[in-house]
């Protein structure tokens, strides 16, 4: 029964996560509502599940890496919906409900250490893994591309001696637009490509996958573009310092990228 409470609270935890992003970024207040009353209702089948999980074992600490798992899933979305209650404000739920999503999921397979039925299930999950990862760079290129030549018509508009063969460049709203459209769809790539990826690593190493330097950067890259998301969302950030901005996510996810020449697991060529 705790089972399958869990699995009915990661079913919310992902409902959640996929409508605090669009409240967030989106400014809608419809899915707003929507992602506090499905946390709201997972935090409960969550509770329940761990409750009955503990009672089961007759004991009241967690012990099996499943077990710890499952509880620290329970201690994020509770300190997300405190922060919600307290201040009003869904921003934390951009961290905290896919980060409750990614914990809770493995331990909701089962018991037991999970294993794919087949390896066309799991090379199914390693490419969702790949071209998920690879959209968020190839996003975050055309990011960088629109913040930069926003900035040179920018110039061009201020200063009439520019070139006269900068006038196909778009209007300063469409190029704005585009940066912002495309680091969201970066954003989303790159959680569906950490999420995939941690869900193979699970599966095949453990706990001890999360040692490897690249796992680390590739979470910290993906902390640098939410807060990239934010500034530009609240204080309309543009020209020059939107292109310092992302900049400074590129060159973490080159350095991302850098990190297979030291990865135990991504090394470029390795079995």
């Amino acid at each position: 029964m705790f089972l399958l409470c869990l699995q009915v609270a990661v079913a919310l935890y992902g409902l959640a996560s996929v409508a605090v992003l669009v409240a967030v970024f989106g400014h809608r207040p419809r899915w707003a509502r929507l992602c506090v009353a499905a946390s709201i209702v997972a935090w409960v089948f969550h509770a329940i599940s761990c409750t009955e999980m503990l009672a089961l074992a007759h004991r009241w600490m967690p012990v099996g890496m499943h077990e710890v798992q499952s509880m620290l899933a329970l201690l994020i979305s509770t300190a997300f919906l405190l922060i919600l209650w307290r201040y009003r404000t869904l921003s934390f739920g951009v961290f905290a409900l896919p980060l409750a999503l990614l914990l809770a999921f493995i331990p909701a397979l089962g018991p037991d250490k999970y294993t794919f039925s087949s390896p066309l299930v799991r090379s199914g999950w390693l490419f969702v893994h790949i071209v998920a990862l690879m959209m968020a760079y190839a996003a975050l290129i055309f990011s960088l591309t629109a913040s930069l030549l926003y900035l040179v018509q920018e110039r061009r508009l201020k200063n009439k001696r520019w070139p006269g063969f900068l006038e196909w460049l778009p209007p300063l709203e469409t190029m704005d637009q585009i940066a912002q459209t495309t680091l969201v769809l970066g954003f989303c790539g790159m959680t569906v490509g950490l999420f995939a990826g941690s869900l193979i690593a699970q599966e095949q190493y453990g706990a001890h996958y999360f040692a490897d330097p690249k796992i680390w950067l590739s979470f910290l890259v993906w902390g640098l573009y939410v807060v990239m998301l934010f500034v530009r969302r609240s204080t309309g950030l543009r020209g020059l310092r939107a292109v310092y901005m992302s900049s400074l996510v590129f060159i973490a996810m080159l350095s991302v990228w850098a990190a297979n020449l030291f990865s135990s697991v991504h090394r470029f060529g390795a079995p």
